[in-house]
This record gives structure tokens, sequence and C-alpha cells, in this order.
């Protein structure tokens, strides 16, 4: 009975895997299903823009941020740009310094500092739109360079006075420095290219990302403003919005470049506060999603949007019953049963590879080019599973929690084998249980190796180097790239 029940369970755990693979598929369906709409011209009268950059010590990219904000290309009496600035170190001195050199230039620039921190970023944001003079509000984070066409390119797509929000694409400053920023890239790349695009054109929710996107005032207000009871305050923001009845538009074709964590560590913290928020993100707003005079078809994708953190949980569990599971068939009773999990593996691995084949080929990278990445973007998927649980267990939790930002290397880390010293984020007690993990998964190997359950090999690799890319990653820095390229050679 025990052997049924774990064999039950991982099956089950399998299946559900296999439908968020179903949904991959969907997206892609629906990517090609629906086309875009070009925006109108721009306004002979152009509205007045506030820029809101809200830092806190960022002190390796702030310059960067101001000098590429000022040099936007705007009628200079219609641009106000905001420093939210809640710094406290030198962040602060170079951003002073930057603004008033630009004031000089004729810039209407100023930093806006808070006697707190009350809110984090929601609410230096509120604080800022305050004081803000736009009826437009673009936000950068701190890592973002925005292009000098930035607003000429988006502003059109406020045409109808219906839309509230216009998302930009990420694109990348570092992607090729290590096997991490490839994978993440590319995980990046999916969820704008063909999620953010397939949501918006076919009139499903999506949400503004926290940066490189463009608010009218009057739907921030509308939908009761910057709230900090949720560590997505974009997020919880953009599905308060659309339930107001607020448009929004994806622009897939303004790329505003960005940096992407440097180390493993950084990349787990910022994964993390998303995956807590989204889940927040849940709870607070669920009720009102089910309640609302919307299409179930809406409805349905905005609980796949919301839950998609979900996946790692199933992942999680299903590496806990892996090793079990190779131990029951090992003994010969269940090999028949491997007819019906092999096809799930299949379609949820084929699905993901299907996924990304769109988004390369839509980005216009060479013809299977990403599979070279592919390998990493399975082991890291893995690999941090243990990290998503974590934040889902924190999401289901009536605390919100502390705004933890990732920390940022600027120029440095554009280069292979950055070094974040002080900056980077704490070490903390899941890398510990990630290495603990691939040890098992070790064993497992040999195990099925001794006992000829060749099947079984393939599966028990992957997760054992997805846990210990992730897991070497967080501890061993300088480990990483190497790790990495072992996997990329399985």
């Amino acid at each position: 009975m025990l052997e049924l029940a774990v064999l039950a369970l991982y099956l089950t755990v399998l299946s559900l895997l296999g439908l968020y693979g179903v949904h991959r598929l969907f997206v892609v369906w629906l990517y090609y299903r629906t086309r875009a709409q070009p925006p109108g011209p721009l306004p002979d009268d152009l509205p007045v823009v506030t820029v809101q950059l809200p830092v806190f010590d960022e002190r390796h990219v702030i310059g960067r941020l101001i000098d590429a904000v000022c040099q936007l290309d705007w009628p200079p009496d219609r641009l106000e740009v905001q420093i939210l600035d809640d710094s406290t170190d030198a962040t602060t001195l170079i951003a002073e310094a930057r603004a008033e050199a630009w004031r000089r230039a004729g810039v209407d620039v100023h930093v806006i500092r808070r006697g707190n921190r009350v809110g984090y970023k929601a609410g230096a944001l509120q604080h800022g739109l305050g004081e803000a003079r736009g009826a437009l509000v673009a936000i950068f984070d701190a890592d973002f360079v925005p292009p000098r066409d930035f607003l000429r390119r988006m502003v059109p797509s406020f045409d109808d006075p219906n839309v509230g929000m216009v998302q930009a694409r990420w694109g990348h400053l570092n992607d090729e420095a290590s096997a991490l920023t490839r994978a993440a890239a590319l995980l990046l790349d999916g969820h704008f290219v063909l999620e953010h695009t397939a949501r918006h054109r076919s009139g499903r929710f999506f949400n503004f990302n926290g940066t490189a996107g463009i608010w009218r005032r009057a739907c921030i207000e509308d939908a009761g403003g910057w709230q900090h009871d949720t560590l997505t305050e974009d997020l919880d923001l953009s599905y308060r919005a659309q339930l107001r009845g607020w448009r929004f538009v994806f622009r897939p074709d303004v790329v505003v470049p960005a940096e992407l964590p440097a180390d493993m560590r950084s990349y787990k913290t910022q994964q993390l506060r998303w995956a807590t928020g989204s889940i927040q993100t849940a709870r607070k707003l669920g009720p009102s999603i089910l309640r609302a005079p919307l299409p179930w078809w809406v409805k349905l994708e905005s609980f796949f949007h919301l839950g998609a953190n979900g996946a790692y949980a199933l992942v999680l569990m299903l590496a806990i019953l892996l090793p079990f599971n190779v131990a029951l068939r090992g003994r010969g009773t269940f090999h028949e049963w491997l007819v019906l999990d092999l096809p799930i593996f299949a379609l949820a691995m084929g699905s993901v590879t299907i996924f990304y084949a769109v988004v390369a080929r839509e980005i216009g990278e060479r013809p299977f080019a990403f599979l070279t990445r592919l390998p990493i973007v399975f082991a890291l998927g893995i690999g941090i599973a243990l990290n998503q649980t974590h934040a889902i267990v924190d999401g289901m939790r009536p605390r919100v929690g502390a705004f933890v930002r990732t920390p940022k290397s600027g120029s440095r880390g554009l280069e292979r084998g950055v070094r974040l010293g002080a900056d980077r984020a704490p070490l903390g007690w899941l890398p510990w249980i990630e290495l603990a993990m691939a040890v098992v998964y070790g064993f497992a190997i040999a195990i099925a190796v001794a006992i000829g359950y060749w099947a079984s090999v393939p599966f028990l690799a992957l997760f054992g180097a997805g846990f210990a890319f992730v897991a070497l990653g967080s501890i061993l820095p300088e480990a990483e790239p190497v790790v990495a390229e072992t996997i990329a050679a399985k």
C-alpha cells in the first residue's frame, strides 16, 4: 500500500506539472493567434511627463540612470524627473551632484527624500506622486538605461483615453556575463515576448513590471494609488487598475536594457521577492477577481498568472518523490508504470523547449542557438524550486515582510566573474539544503546504475545538477561558471 501511495502521489504531481506544460503551449498558440495593433501618432500637444526613479543604496548605477533619463528626447518644459531617494549610503551625494549638473543644463530634476522608508518602493512612489506635475508617470528602477526615444515611442499608445499603463520590454546589458545571466535572460524573454504579448493581444490581464513603463496618473489614482501590503506593488496596482476597467498596452518593440542579477544569491533574492509578492497579490485580490464581471477565460488566465510559482512547489515535491520512485521501480514491481510518467515528463520538458524555441525565433536569435542555454534553464528551474517554495509559504502568511532590494553592480556586473563583495545578498540556510539535495541525487544515481534502472539516470542527473548549480552558485560564486558548463555539457 505504501508503494502504491508513493507512486500515486508521484504521478499526480507529474500530471499537475503536465497541466502547466499544456498552459505553456496554449500561450504559444495564443501568441500566434493574435496580432498587434500599431499605436497612433504622437499628439501635437505633448503631455507633461514625470519620470520617477525610486532608489535605495544604488551608488554603482545611480549616475548612469540619471544621465540616461535626463537625455530623454522630450521638451524640457514638459519633462520632470523625480529621484525618489531613500538611500543610506553615498547614493544621495552622487544623485545630488548629477541632478545639479543637469539642472544647470535646463532639466527639471530634483532629489526627493523622505524621513523614513515606510512602504519601501511603493511608499516612495506614492510620496513622489503627491508632488508630481505630470499627467503621465514613467518609472525606472536603478539598473535600467532607457533609450533616448523612449517617451516618443511609448506615449502614442495613450491615444485611447481608456489606456492606463504602457509597458516596454526589458532588454539585457549583461546577458553574456555568465551561465546564470544567459539562462535568466532567456527566462525573462519568455515572460515578455510570449506571455505579456499573448495576454495583451488577447484581452487578458497582464501587469506592469515595476519599471520601464508609463502610467496615466488618473489610472493610478482611480485604482487606489500605490499600496504596500504586498511585496509586488506593481502587480497589485496592475490588477486593481484592470479590475476598474483600465486597459493596458504592451510594447515589445520598445526595449529598455537592464542589468541582470550578477550572482546566484542576488538572483534568488529577486525571485523570492517576486514569488512572495505574487502569492500575496493572489490572496489579496483573488476574491475580487472571482466576483468581477469578467469572462471566464480572463479569470482563468489571471489565476495561472498569479499562481505561476505553484509549479516550483510541484517541482520540489517531484524532486523529493523521484528517488523513492526509482527505488520502488528498481525492484521491478512497477516498471510498467514507466509508460505513464515518461509521456508527462516529455510534455513538461517538450513544452518548455517549444516555448523557448519560439522566443528565440521572435527575438532574432540564430536557429538552435537557444539549445545551448536550455540545459541551464532546466537546471535553474529545478534548483531554485526550494527557494520559490519558501516564497510561496511566506506569501501565505499574513505579514508582508521587508522589501529586500536586489544588489546591483553597475559596470562591474557586465563582466564575467564579477564580485559584489559587501553588496552581495546574505547566504542564508537554503543553499545548504539545496546542496544536501544534490548529494542525495548523487547517491540516487549510483543506486540506479547499480540496479540497472538506466531509464531514470537522465532525470536524476538533471535534478542533481540543478540543485548543485544553484547551491554552489550561492555558496561559492566562483564555482558557478564551472558547474554551469558541466551541466551544459550533459
